[in-house]
Formats: structure tokens, sequence, C-alpha cells
């Protein structure tokens, strides 16, 4: 088991006016926040942690919060947009430093989108090689408007981000051990692109054309007649977002069922990012292995 060393701020997030106030918008960037700055800033989610990002409504609150910030830190390719109308509501649009945490990172396109516009998958959180480019791309910007503190906030970001990096190799050499030929899988969501290419396997198939939209059923049936056809073996849902559909499907299709963490509920901690990536791993490493035993 890997140790890693994080920071834990003080509870009800209390802020201390000598000190950087680093806003966040998910609860990612929350542990990547923490972990730069330690107890050199204090870290504000935008939103509270019962919130759902998905399709979030911008609330009253919400516009205080984004008063106090010196700086706010998005993902700012589709998972967040909502934190700009927030930022607008609340006449910071012109004053408040902005943070663009996916500035530098390869994006994955999604497919089958009818718009002209370029449409990019926007969770570059969940996997850990994203995750640490924008852990670097954080601490770099923090640096800049915080110049006392940028080498520090350097440190720690070379020091969490080795641990990342230990983690990932851990969970490589057990993958590696295993026969994945035979795992073919599909998921419920769109957002474990990013996880599945780092550990080189193929998503065959995502069931939700958008996160939260069902499928039609027309959809629903020819997504069954390919994960039939690719001879799917491994569906993954979506851990605390899970429907019927992914019921319906496996009874459709016989296929085994796991569930992935989209990091995106709970409290707001330093040791989020890390404890569900592990998580995620575990649940990735069990497919796998299922799958090369022929189940």
């Amino acid at each position: 088991m890997l140790c890693f060393t994080f920071f834990s701020l003080n509870s009800a997030f209390a802020q201390d006016e000598d000190r950087l106030q680093v806003g966040i918008t998910l609860h990612p960037y929350y542990s990547f926040v923490a972990n730069i700055v330690g107890d050199r800033a204090d870290v504000l989610p935008l939103i509270s942690a019962g919130s759902n990002p998905h399709n979030y409504m911008p609330q009253s609150g919400d516009m205080r919060r984004a008063l106090s910030m010196d700086v706010l830190v998005v993902n700012g390719i589709g998972h967040d947009e909502w934190a700009f109308e927030i930022v607008e509501a609340a006449g910071r649009a012109d004053d408040l430093p902005l943070i663009y945490a996916n500035d530098g990172v390869p994006l994955i396109p999604i497919a089958g989108e009818n718009s002209e516009e370029k449409v990019v998958n926007p969770h570059t959180f969940i996997s850990i090689t994203t995750a640490i480019q924008q852990i670097y791309t954080i601490a770099q910007e923090l640096g800049e408007i915080d110049p006392d503190n940028a080498r520090y906030y350097r440190d720690n970001a070379r020091a969490y981000g080795l641990g990342l990096r230990q983690l990932k190799a851990d969970y490589m050499r057990q993958l590696a051990e295993l026969d994945a030929s035979n795992f073919r899988c599909a998921t419920m969501h769109g957002a474990y692109g990013y996880l599945m290419q780092e550990f080189g396997l193929r998503v065959v198939a995502v069931i939700e054309p958008r996160h939260g939209v069902q499928p039609t059923a027309r959809q629903l049936a020819n997504t069954i007649d390919l994960i039939e056809g690719a001879d799917v073996n491994v569906l993954f849902a979506e851990k605390y977002f899970t429907s019927n559909l992914s019921d319906t499907i496996q009874e459709a299709t016989g296929v085994n069922m796991y569930a992935f963490s989209h990091m995106s509920g709970g409290e707001f901690s330093s040791e989020l990012f890390e404890a569900e990536t592990r998580a995620n791993l575990d649940t990735l490493l069990a497919a796998v292995r299922s799958a090369a035993n022929g189940g």
C-alpha cells in the first residue's frame, strides 16, 4: 500500500485574509489544489459538496462564494460551464483570474456529435496522467499569482505527482500480469476514456450519448446489438448514478457489471482523488481478471 502525505484543511473552509483564496469547481480540483498549496492558501469550493455538477443550476450562495475568491480553477472544457455563469452573475468576469486546468492536456474528441463545433471529453480528472498534467499547470499559474509561494507550490506539485506516478506504476504492474486479450468493455457513461486509454484498454461502446440523457429505444437496441456483435464481456456503470438501463443491458447481453466512481460526490477533501482513483483501479483489475478467467 502506497502512502501519500496529504494536507488537511480546517473544517468549514475557514478563510484567512492573509492567504490566497483559491476557488475550485469540481471535487478532484479540490484534491489537486489542497495538495499544492498546503497551509499557505485556502481552497474554496464554488458550489456545495452535495451538489451534482452535471446540469447544475447556479444558486445565490454560489455568487457569495465567488466574491471571496482571488482565483478560480476550472475544468473549462464542458464539465463546469455553470461556473462561468456564476462568475458573470457575481460581477467578477473582469477581475477574477481563471486557471484553466486543462491547458496543455491532450484531449479526446467525443464521437457522434452532430454539431460542427469540436466537442471533447471533459473528464480529464479521472486519469492519473492527465491529472498530473493539470496539477503542474495549476501549480505554475498559482505561483505566478502568488510568487512568494511559487517554489513551495511547485515542490508540492512534484511530490504529489510522484506519488500518483507510483500509484499508476503499481497498478500497471498488476495489469501486466493479467491476460487482457479477452477484455472487451462498454461503459454507461463517456467519463472513462482517459482512464482506459492510460492503461491501454479500449471501450467498445458508450451507452449514454450525454450524461444523464437516456438513449432512445433505437439507440439502446443498437447498443445491445453492438455489445453482442463485439462480444463485449464487461459493462462499467457509474457508481452513484446507476440506472435501470444497466440492468436491462446486462439481462439482454449477459455481460459482467462493475461500477466506477465519477469523483463528483461526497465531501471535498485532499484525499478524494487518490482514494477514488485507487478504488477505480481495483475495480478495473477485478474486471480484467474476470475476463482473463473467462468470466
